[in-house]
Formats: C-alpha cells, sequence, structure tokens
C-alpha cells in the first residue's frame, strides 16, 4: 500500500499524521503502549443500564391472580382424582386377587372381597356426600373394571334408596363377584365381536348359575349369591335364567340388574364402542324402562345426573366441556373441565356448576360432534370407570 510515511512502523507525532492514516480507509492497524509516549486515554464507564420497574395496575393483578387461583384449582382436582385412581387400582388388584383364588382359595378370597366393601361401605355410611369421579384414560381398560363400577354404581343407589347395612353389605358382595362365573365361560365366546349364535348365548347365560354356586361356595349369603344368580334378570320377564317378573326379584337383584344393564351399554364386555353415559340413561329410560324397577331407575339417574361423568356436554353460555366429577346430593350442577383454545390444557378453566347459579347443561355430546383440537384438549373416556370419594377426602376406597 502507497502511502507518504518512510516506514510502516513510526511514532505519531501530529494530527496532520492521524489524518493521513484515515485517509488510507485502513480498517485496523496495531500500535505498541510500550514504546509510547503517553499512555492510552482510559475509557469512561459507560453509565449503568436505568432500571426499569414494572408497574401493575390492580386489574392486571386482578388477571394474575385469577390464572394462578384456576390453576391451583385444576391442580387440587387432578391431586384428588388421582389420589382415587390410586385408590381404584389398588381396589381392581384386590379384585384381580379374589378372582384368582375363588376357586384354589375360596376361604381367602372371602375375606378379601368382604375387607374390601367393608372399606367402601365405611366410606359411604360416614358421609352424605358422595363424589363420583371418571377415572382417566392411562388406567386402561381391565376386564376388573366392570366389576368396580358396578360395585361403586350399585352402593351408590343403594344409599340413595336407604337399603339396610345388611342388604348393601350384600349388594356389595354380589356387586363384586357377580360375573364370576364367567371363570368356566370359554374365552372365545367372551370375546367375540359379532353376535353370538344361540347355541353360544345359551352357553354365557350359564354364567349366571356358575357364578351363583361359586359364591355359595365361597360363603356369601344366600341373598348375595341369590342377586348373583339373578343380575340379568328384568322386572318384565325378558331375562334369564328364570325369567322372573320384579315381584319375584329381591330389592338387591333388581339395584344390581339395572347397574349392570348400565355399566354394559357404556363398556361392551366384548370391547366394542359403547353409549356415552347420557346416551346410556336415556336408552334406559326411554327404550328399556320396562326392563327396570322405576323407583331405582328414577334414583339412579338422580343420583349420577342426566349428564354422568365422562360426559362430553354444551353449557348454556355454548362452552364445550367434560363433566369430571358429580356430587351424589346435587348432580345436576357437576364440576366441568372446560375447551379453550386460548388457555394452556395445565392451565384449563373447570367450572364448578354448583357455584355458577346462571349457567347449566343444555345438550350431551358425542365425540364425533366435536373437533380434533377439542377432543386432544378434553381428552374424553374412551371406556368409562367410575371412582368414588367424599368431600372430606379421607376416606376414598
Amino acid at each position: 500500500m502507497e502511502h507518504s510515511f518512510a516506514s510502516s512502523h513510526f511514532k505519531i507525532k501530529n494530527q496532520q499524521q492521524i489524518d493521513d492514516i484515515r485517509k488510507l480507509g485502513l480498517k485496523r492497524i496495531r500500535y505498541d503502549p510500550a514504546v509510547s509516549d503517553v499512555k492510552p486515554i482510559p475509557i469512561e464507564d459507560s453509565p449503568p443500564p436505568p432500571v426499569i420497574t414494572e408497574t401493575w395496575n390492580a386489574e392486571e393483578e386482578a388477571v394474575l391472580a385469577e390464572k394462578q387461583s384456576r390453576i391451583e384449582q385444576l391442580k387440587s382436582i387432578q391431586n384428588n382424582i388421582a389420589r382415587v385412581e390410586h385408590s381404584f387400582v389398588r381396589s381392581v388388584d384386590t379384585v384381580r386377587n379374589i378372582t384368582r383364588d375363588i376357586y384354589s382359595r375360596p376361604a381367602e378370597a372371602y375375606a378379601e372381597t368382604n375387607t374390601l366393601i367393608n372399606k367402601m361401605l365405611s366410606c359411604m355410611v360416614d358421609h352424605s356426600d358422595i363424589l363420583i369421579h371418571a377415572m382417566g384414560n392411562h388406567l386402561g381398560n381391565n376386564i376388573y373394571f366392570h366389576s368396580m363400577n358396578v360395585t361403586v354404581l350399585s352402593l351408590m343407589l343403594a344409599k340413595s334408596l336407604g337399603f339396610s347395612n345388611t342388604d348393601m353389605q350384600d349388594l356389595g358382595m354380589a356387586a363384586m363377584l357377580h360375573d364370576i362365573g364367567k371363570h368356566d365361560i370359554p374365552h372365545k365366546i367372551l370375546a367375540k365381536t359379532e353376535p353370538l349364535t344361540k347355541a353360544e348365548q345359551t352357553i354365557v347365560e350359564q354364567h349366571s348359575g356358575l357364578g351363583a354356586a361359586a359364591a355359595k361356595k365361597m360363603g356369601l349369603s344366600n341373598a348375595a349369591s341369590l342377586a348373583i344368580l339373578l343380575h340379568h334378570e328384568y322386572v318384565d320377564g325378558s331375562g334369564y335364567p328364570r325369567q322372573l317378573t320384579g315381584d319375584k326379584m329381591t330389592p338387591i337383584s333388581r339395584v344390581l340388574s339395572l347397574v349392570n344393564a348400565y355399566d354394559n351399554l357404556c363398556n361392551p364386555a366384548n370391547g366394542s364402542p359403547g353409549l356415552t353415559p347420557a346416551e346410556a340413561l336415556s336408552r334406559m329410560f326411554i327404550k328399556q324402562r320396562a326392563k327396570f324397577d322405576d323407583e331405582m331407575l328414577n334414583a339412579f339417574i338422580k343420583g349420577l345426573g342426566v349428564y354422568p361423568p365422562g360426559s362430553l356436554v354444551r353449557l348454556s353460555n355454548d362452552l364445550v366441556g367434560l363433566v369430571l366429577c358429580v356430587n351424589s346430593s346435587n348432580p345436576m350442577k357437576p364440576d366441568v373441565l372446560i375447551y379453550d383454545a386460548d388457555t394452556p390444557k395445565n392451565e384449563a378453566v373447570i367450572l364448578q356448576l354448583a357455584n355458577e347459579p346462571e349457567i347449566k347443561i343444555t345438550k350431551s355430546l358425542r365425540v364425533a360432534e366435536l373437533s380434533h383440537e377439542t377432543v386432544e384438549y378434553l381428552n374424553p373416556r374412551t371406556h368409562v370407570t367410575y371412582g368414588m370419594d367424599t368431600k372430606t377426602k379421607s376416606n376414598s376406597y
């Protein structure tokens, strides 16, 4: 590079030299402080950046508080459901052990069943408000869930009807063990998704008698064993194995027949798609009403509500949600998980309709009526499974 300096290494002595260097258009130069006459001028410390203090007005604070309250509410309900699910899974494990031991260790199986039913009865008798929860999909579709569903709902119904402690004990034992006779029915028949042949139906119908005989060997009472025998009878005489009418059926067998029919509509034994809880109740009330004791059916619908836990619903304010929990003393005002595209799923609003007098459920919905985003958000249960809790949350079974 051409320049007017005698060398590329020199000491700058005046402003003219600085100006000449600038004219060269150099992007950088090297200097040696050790041979300089003057120390470099220190760079002044930059003033600290101004401290920006965020100010919150009352409205913003209220929004933040509401959001935090909503998160805590959801967490509390999730914790309650998780606790109920934990108790439910333990109970299902007990049912599995009972089923395994019925023929090889009948006395032990009876004792385990009796202990579990007593625990559930203690939970129900000591509390006026029973909460019925819909369990999460992550629990799967265990074959023993049907026994637990029928037991929970049968005891809930019996309590509302004022059954004696003895009758509730017999009903609980019968409900828990009502299908034990299926142990002797070929699995390929029970798992069949196509309509059964007449011969296959005859074989399946034998499970009631087989179950009653096994129950007697275990030591169940005559009332409980009889209820197992009659759990497929209907008050109009259209059931099996004896085609009995209601006046020939015991009260606990009428309860067991009704609840068993409801859960079979929601959760078919062969794994085929079932009805929603609301659809099942509607079918029983409108199309199958003659099959059931009228007082019991009305009490059952009143206890579960027209929209039981697990139902997809639309509210009067046009919001869509999933019924999470029903209080047996106020079933028309359940807790509903609300879909809101603008709210993260982990902060989802749960409306406790008992505290919202102006909002009510207007209709039941099917999954097919909802958008993919709504279904992903609400995660409706593919198989409806019920857990029981109390308001005090101290005695889940």
